[in-house]
C-alpha cells in the first residue's frame, strides 16, 4: 500500500481536513493507457517550493524569517497540488468556498513539525533502503558526496541530500525524496546547537552512521570539544540494530574516542584516520601531479590499498577514507571504489578551483572554523610548493569565522599561527584579513614580524570592500578565499570578474574539493 495517501499523510501529521480532497471517481469502462487527469492523478510526493513543485505533489506552507508559504497557496494549486497543508494562522488564507479547482487542505498546528512527523512515517516505509547518516564538524556535504557518487560508480542506485540540507528543514526533504526501490540513501545531519543531532537522527534512523571530524564548532553552544564530540555522537543512540549497519567514525578525536567508550559495545564499528589504532588507517598522503600535469592527492591506506583523487587538501583523503568504508559496508569491491574516489569531485565553494584572469582562486568560502581554516592554510602551502618556480604569488584571503564564542579570539589567533608556521618559503606572499575579529589574526602578524605592505587588514566585509581587495589581486596569483558562511567571500571572485571585464572573461571551474566545516 502506498503512503501517499490522504488518509496516511493525515494520521501522521496529526492534521484534520479544512476542506477533504476530491475522491476519485473514473469510469470503470476507462482506457488504461489514457493518463490520469490532473487532479485524479495519485499523490507522487511533498514539496515545500511552489518554484519546483509538479503536479501530484502535496504542498506544504512552511515559514521563515523572510518569507511565508502561505503567501503561494494559490500558485501551488495552479501547478497541480492536491493537497495543501498550512498551519493554524495560515488557514485563514484558505478561501471558504475552496480553491478552483477544488483541492483538500489540512490543517496543523505547525508545519515545520508536521514536516518532520511526515518524513519520520515514510523513513519506516523504506524498508529496503539503507539510510547512511553523515555527522562530524567538517566534512559533512564533500563526505556525502563521495559516498553518493562512489556507490553509485560500484553499481547502487540512490540519492543523497542536496547542497547541504542538513538541518530540521533539509533532513526530511532528503527522506521524502528517497524511493522506495532505491538501494541508498544518504542524509547530511548537521547541529548549531545541542540536541539537534539526536532529534534529527530520531527520523533519520540510520543504518549506517558516518561521523567525519570533532573539531571547534558553533563553541557558543557546545562549550569545547567535549561538547562538540558528545553532540555528534549522539547519532549512535538511533543507530540500527540490523546485522548489515554499523558505524564509521573519525579515530583522531580522542574526545568522541571517551564518547564512544562511555556508549558501550557499538556492532560493526570501523574507525578511520591517521591514528595507530585506526582500522582504516591513513598511512601516506601527499599532493603530486598526474601524467597530464594535474595536481590532485595519492594515499595509501593501512600501507597497501593505494589511492588517488582529483581533489586537493589533504584533509579530504581522509573524507575518502570514510566514503571507502561505507562502500566496504555496503558490500563493494575495494578496487571498484578506489576507482571510483578518483574521478569523484566535491561540491561548490569548498576548496572549489577557480581559473580566472590569468589566477587560480581556491574558493572555499562555503563556511569555516578554526580547523577547516587551518586545513586550508595548510592546503595552499602544499599548493605553493608544488607550484615553486611559477612566478606567480600565493595569497590568503581570509575572512571572520563567526559563532565561537569565548574561544573566537584564539581561534583567529591560530590561523594566524598556521600562517607563520608555514614559513617563508611556503608561506603566502600576501595575507588579506576581511572582517573586525580577524583584527586578532592580523595582530598576531604583524607581532609575527610581517609588514603591514604582506597583512592587511579589511576591517568589514562588503561590496566595496570585495572590490577593493579584487584590486590587490594580480595575474599569476593562487588565491584562497576561506570564511564564514555569512561573510560572503565568493564577492571577491565576481568583483574581480567586473574589474577584469565582466562576462568577458574566460572562468573555468575544475578540480573542487572541501576544507569547510
Amino acid at each position: 500500500m502506498s503512503f501517499w495517501t490522504p488518509e496516511s499523510l493525515r494520521s501522521a501529521c496529526g492534521g484534520s481536513w479544512i476542506v477533504r480532497p476530491p475522491q476519485i471517481q473514473l469510469p470503470k469502462d476507462r482506457p488504461a493507457d489514457l493518463p490520469l487527469p490532473p487532479l485524479h492523478a495519485p499523490i507522487t510526493g511533498l514539496s515545500t517550493d511552489t518554484r519546483a513543485i509538479r503536479p501530484g505533489q502535496v504542498f506544504l506552507a512552511l515559514r521563515g524569517e523572510r518569507f511565508d508559504g502561505h503567501e503561494y497557496l494559490p500558485d501551488a494549486v495552479n501547478a497541480g497540488s492536491p493537497i495543501l497543508i498550512v498551519d493554524e494562522a495560515g488557514a485563514a488564507r484558505v478561501p471558504s468556498s475552496g480553491f478552483e479547482p477544488q483541492v483538500g487542505v489540512m490543517k496543523v498546528a505547525d508545519t515545520a513539525r508536521a514536516l518532520m512527523r511526515i518524513a519520520a512515517a515514510y523513513r519506516k516505509t523504506l524498508e529496503r533502503v539503507r539510510v547512511i547518516a553523515v555527522c562530524g564538524s567538517n566534512g559533512k556535504t564533500t563526505t556525502s558526496g563521495l559516498i553518493r557518487q562512489t556507490l553509485v560508480a560500484c553499481g547502487f542506485k540512490g540519492s543523497a541530500s542536496r547542497k547541504s540540507f542538513n538541518n530540521s528543514i533539509g533532513v526530511p526533504l532528503t527522506i521524502l525524496s528517497a524511493q522506495p526501490t532505491d538501494q541508498f540513501l544518504v542524509c547530511e545531519v548537521g547541529t548549531n546547537a545541542p540536541g539537534e543531532i539526536s532529534q534529527l537522527s530520531e527520523i533519520v534512523r540510520p543504518d549506517i552512521a558516518v561521523i567525519t571530524s570533532i573539531g571547534r564548532e558553533h563553541l557558543e553552544g557546545f562549550g569545547d570539544l567535549a561538547g562538540v564530540a558528545r553532540e555528534e555522537a549522539s547519532v549512535l543512540k538511533h543507530l540500527s540494530r540490523a546485522p548489515k549497519g554499523g558505524a564509521i567514525v573519525t579515530a583522531d578525536s580522542p574526545e568522541l574516542a571517551e564518547q564512544l567508550r562511555a556508549a558501550g559495545p557499538i556492532a560493526n564499528l570501523i574507525t578511520f584516520g591517521r591514528h595507530a589504532g585506526a582500522t582504516l588507517r591513513l598511512t601516506s598522503v601527499r599532493h603530486a601531479a598526474d601524467s597530464a600535469g594535474r595536481i590532485g592527492l595519492e594515499f595509501t591506506i593501512n600501507g597497501r590499498l593505494n589511492g588517488r583523487m582529483e581533489m586537493i587538501g589533504q584533509h579530504n583523503a581522509l573524507n575518502a577514507l570514510a566514503a571507502f568504508a561505507v562502500a566496504r559496508r555496503m558490500g563493494a569491491d575495494d578496487a571498484r571504489a578506489l576507482g571510483a574516489l578518483a574521478t569523484a569531485s566535491g561540491p561548490e565553494m569548498r576548496l572549489e578551483r577557480v581559473s580566472m584572469g590569468g589566477m587560480e582562486f581556491i574558493n572555499d568560502a562555503y563556511n569555516a572554523n578554526p580547523d577547516s581554516m587551518t586545513a586550508a592554510i595548510g592546503t595552499l602551502a602544499e599548493l605553493s610548493r608544488a607550484r615553486a618556480g611559477s612566478g606567480g604569488r600565493t595569497v590568503a584571503v581570509l575572512a571572520d569565522m563567526l559563532e565561537l564564542g569565548e574561544a573566537s579570539e584564539s581561534g583567529h589567533r591560530d590561523a594566524a599561527r598556521a600562517i607563520l608556521g608555514a614559513g617563508s618559503e611556503n608561506g603566502p606572499d600576501l595575507v588579506v584579513l576581511c572582517g573586525p575579529t580577524m583584527r586578532h589574526a592580523h595582530e598576531e602578524l604583524i607581532a609575527g614580524g610581517w609588514g603591514a605592505s604582506r597583512a592587511v587588514h579589511v576591517p568589514t566585509m562588503d561590496d566595496d570592500a570585495a572590490a577593493r581587495v579584487a584590486g590587490m589581486l594580480r595575474a599569476g596569483d593562487l588565491v584562497l578565499l576561506k570564511g564564514s558562511r555569512r561573510m560572503r567571500l565568493e564577492r571577491v571572485v565576481e568583483a574581480f570578474k567586473r574589474e577584469a571585464g565582466g562576462s568577458g572573461v574566460e572562468m573555468a571551474r575544475f578540480g573542487p574539493a572541501v576544507c569547510g566545516a
